[in-house]
């Protein structure tokens, strides 16, 4: 589905988060918190803050990309679906900060333009 493509074309259907909101699995909560403390040197992160359908889906968000990401507040700002829609992605450093890590946003982000 398209909508599960994140604003920065990260893929929202593999997301540890989203899985375990969509199965309503609290015990994968808990181990996705533990895993992304520690990944993310985030102590701040709690089983209950494991909430989120996905970046452009109606719905709970995880509370960096509802209130930190500013990938997602730069689309939203544009008025924008994602990435995609800007003329400038190709260039952009936010969004290509992203793209150095994993290529497949990128190729997401190409693909929902077409």
């Amino acid at each position: 589905m398209k909508e599960l493509i994140a604003c920065c074309g990260l893929d929202c259907g593999q997301c540890e988060a989203r899985l375990a909101t969509v199965a309503n699995d609290q015990t994968m909560r808990e181990m996705v918190a533990e895993k992304w403390r520690t990944l993310y040197n985030a102590p701040g992160i709690t089983a209950d803050s494991i909430n989120c359908t996905g970046c452009r889906m109606a719905g709970a968000k995880f509370a960096h990309c509802e209130t930190t990401c500013e990938i997602r507040k730069c689309v939203k700002t544009k008025g924008y679906d994602s990435c995609a829609d800007c003329p400038e992605m190709e260039l952009c450093k936010i969004v290509g900060e992203i793209f150095s890590i994993i290529l497949e946003a990128k190729n997401n982000l190409i693909q929902l333009r077409n």
